[in-house]
């Protein structure tokens, strides 16, 4: 499966940004569990929000309550919407995807998009 994600930018202090990953094949795309993880400068990848393939949901609690995870399988497609952005939300945003029960780090990643939040 391969992942293109892409919606990042620059965006000033409580604005909000919608990031999109789409999948190249979507032949097993409606099976996988999809996820939002973030690196931000200088530190250790970490989750953001995760969608099961019937549309389950976790946020991790950095973000919770600012961004919304959907997945729109007949387009093959998962969104992160966020909200009232901080600087501390600067990072490279990658999505991810994996079949259920399988870990993170054998499933596949898309290249990143970096969100930028600055005044």
């Amino acid at each position: 499966v391969q992942l293109q994600a892409s919606g990042g930018g620059l965006v000033q202090p409580g604005g909000s940004l919608r990031l999109s990953c789409a999948a190249a094949s979507g032949r097993t795309f409606n099976d996988y569990t999809m996820g939002w993880f973030r690196q931000p400068p200088g530190k250790e990848r970490e989750s953001v929000a995760i969608i099961g393939n019937r549309g389950s949901t976790y946020y991790a609690d950095s973000m919770k309550g600012r961004v919304t995870i959907s997945r729109d399988n007949a387009k093959y497609t998962m969104y992160l919407q966020m909200n009232n952005l901080k600087p501390e939300d600067t990072a490279v945003y990658f999505c991810a995807a994996a079949p259920p029960g399988t870990a993170w780090a054998k499933g596949f990643w898309g290249q990143g998009t970096l969100v930028t939040v600055s005044s």
